[in-house]
């Protein structure tokens, strides 16, 4: 059994739901300037979301997953909020459909002209591979 000294709360909100509630003992997830990885009496931060994979851990426990696209994290000494654009289960993401994103991504940046808007490309890259690390 965890220690109850160590567990907080964390909620994934996207527009469309209430993704996750629940506890952990630490989260990992992938902000705009990197990986970070948060326990309890954390000092309050509030950051930028990238895609990536969010891990919620808790002992004894299976690690919760889950693939965050985009957002922010407002963390707090008690909860940590992500309220992201996109947040999707390994179960409801096509592998098939994140393979073509990542093809046309691919070939949007290796084939660039002046029409190609870059950044758009490799955040749509970022997140084809996202979904594709967390389906495996």
């Amino acid at each position: 059994m965890a220690d109850e000294n160590r567990i907080f709360q964390v909620e994934i909100i996207t527009p469309d739901r209430v993704f996750y509630t629940g506890e952990g003992d630490m989260i990992e997830f992938t902000t705009a300037s990197g990986e970070i990885g948060v326990y309890k009496k954390h000092i309050p931060l509030t950051t930028v979301l990238a895609p990536g994979i969010v891990k919620i851990h808790k002992t004894g426990e299976d690690d919760v997953i889950a693939a965050v696209h985009s957002g922010f994290a407002e963390i707090l000494p008690d909860k940590v909020t992500l309220l992201a654009e996109i947040a999707e289960w390994p179960n409801e993401i096509d592998k098939n459909r994140a393979e073509a994103a990542r093809a046309r991504a691919e070939e949007r940046l290796a084939h660039r002209t002046e029409a190609i808007d870059v950044k758009r490309a490799e955040f749509a890259l970022r997140k084809a591979l996202v979904r594709i690390d967390i389906t495996k």
